[in-house]
C-alpha cells in the first residue's frame, strides 16, 4: 500500500501494526507499505499530476519500493520524472521541507516588501525580478503580497515547528516565517489607515476573498484577517470575489455586504484593498477607481497594477512600494 502523507516521521509504525492487526499478515512479507508524497497545487491538480517535477517513494521494504516504482513506470512511460527512493521518515520529511521553503521563500520577499516601504522610491517587484535572474535563487515565489494562505503551507510550517519542538529542537527560521506571515496581511491596514490614522467608520472595498486565484478556497485565507481586523476597528465592508463569496457568507453572514461585481463592490467606497490577484482585477482601470469610488485610494496587495499609470490618476499605495501617496499635481 502507498501511504500518501502521514506526517508522523514514525517509519510507519501507525499504519503499520494496525494493518498486521486486523489483515493477521506480516508487513515485508505478505504487503508492503511506501510513503509517497504529492506536490499538487490548487488548481492545478490534473496537470501537476500528467507533469510531476519528481517522484518520492519512502519504503520499509525493497519489495515494496519496486512495486510502486513499476507502476509509476508504467503510467509515465518515456516521460518518467526523477524518481527519488529513501526510507519513510526521510519521505515525509521531504514533503514538510519542500512546502516550508516555499513559504520562506514568500516570507523573505514580504520582508524585503515591508523595508522597500521605508526608502523612497524602492519598489519591490524590481528587486524581486533583480534577484530572481541569480540561478541560485530562481524567480518562483517571490511575489511580495499580503502573506500565503490554504490548506499546505501554513498547516505543514505549522506542523514542521511543532514536531521539531517535540524532537528538543527550537526551529528558529521556521518560526519567523510563520511569524511574518502571520502579520503580513494587516500590511494592507495600516496603509488603507495612512490619510485619516484610522479605519472608523470608513466603507471599505475588498477584491478577492479565496487565498488564491482559480479556487473558491478560503482556508487561512488573507481576505479573513484583514476583514475580521477591520470590523473590530469598525469599518463597513463590502467584498467581491467570482467564486469564494459563498464560503465567506457562511463566516460573517450579514456583518458585511456582499457585490455582484467589481465595479459594484468599489461604488462609493472609501479605499480599496485588492487581496487575491484574479485576472477580471487586472482589467480595472485607474478611471474606473476614480469614478466609482467616494475617494480613489486603492491598496495593491498583489501587486498587479502598473504604478506609474495608477500612480498618476488615484491615490496609490501597494506592498512593497516606497512611497505612501502619489505625486502632488
Amino acid at each position: 500500500m502507498s501511504q500518501k502523507h502521514s506526517g508522523s516521521w514514525n517509519n510507519g509504525n501507525t499504519v503499520k501494526p494496525t494493518i498486521e492487526k486486523f489483515s493477521g499478515k506480516g508487513c515485508g512479507d505478505e504487503f508492503g507499505i511506501c510513503a509517497n508524497p504529492e506536490f499538487l497545487r490548487e488548481g492545478s491538480g490534473i496537470h501537476d499530476t500528467l507533469h510531476p517535477d519528481r517522484i518520492i517513494i519512502g519504503e520499509i521494504d525493497k519489495k515494496a519500493g519496486d512495486t510502486l516504482e513499476n507502476l509509476y513506470k508504467d503510467f509515465y512511460g518515456n516521460e518518467m520524472p526523477p524518481l527519488i527512493r529513501t526510507n519513510i521518515p526521510t519521505a515525509e520529511l521531504i514533503k514538510y521541507a519542500n512546502n516550508a521553503f516555499l513559504a520562506t521563500k514568500i516570507s523573505f520577499i514580504n520582508e524585503i516588501a515591508n523595508i522597500c516601504e521605508k526608502i523612497p522610491s524602492a519598489d519591490v517587484t524590481v528587486v524581486a525580478r533583480g534577484i530572481g535572474l541569480d540561478k541560485r535563487i530562481g524567480p518562483l515565489f517571490l511575489q511580495a503580497g499580503l502573506g500565503y494562505g490554504g490548506s499546505c503551507l501554513p498547516k505543514d510550517v505549522k506542523a514542521l515547528i511543532a514536531h521539531s519542538k517535540k524532537l528538543g529542537y527550537k526551529p528558529m527560521l521556521l518560526k519567523a516565517v510563520n511569524k511574518i506571515n502571520e502579520t503580513q496581511p494587516y500590511r494592507a491596514i495600516e496603509l488603507c489607515k495612512k490619510p485619516s490614522a484610522t479605519s472608523k467608520g470608513k466603507h471599505i472595498a475588498i477584491l478577492g476573498l479565496a487565498f488564491k486565484p482559480n479556487t473558491d478556497d478560503v482556508r487561512n485565507a488573507v481576505s479573513i484577517k484583514i476583514i475580521k481586523k477591520l470590523l473590530k476597528e469598525g469599518a463597513s465592508i463590502i467584498v467581491y470575489d467570482p467564486v469564494a463569496t459563498p464560503n465567506i457568507k457562511k463566516k460573517f453572514k450579514n456583518s458585511i455586504q456582499y457585490a455582484p461585481s467589481p465595479l459594484d463592490c468599489i461604488k462609493n467606497a472609501d479605499c480599496c484593498i485588492l487581496v487575491t490577484e484574479w485576472d477580471q482585477f487586472k482589467t480595472l482601470k485607474p478611471e474606473d477607481f476614480v469614478q466609482n469610488m467616494k475617494q480613489p485610494i486603492i491598496i495593491d496587495g498583489r501587486r498587479i497594477y502598473n504604478v506609474e499609470l495608477f500612480d498618476r490618476k488615484l491615490k496609490f499605495m501597494a506592498v512593497g512600494l516606497g512611497r505612501t501617496y502619489n505625486k502632488p499635481k
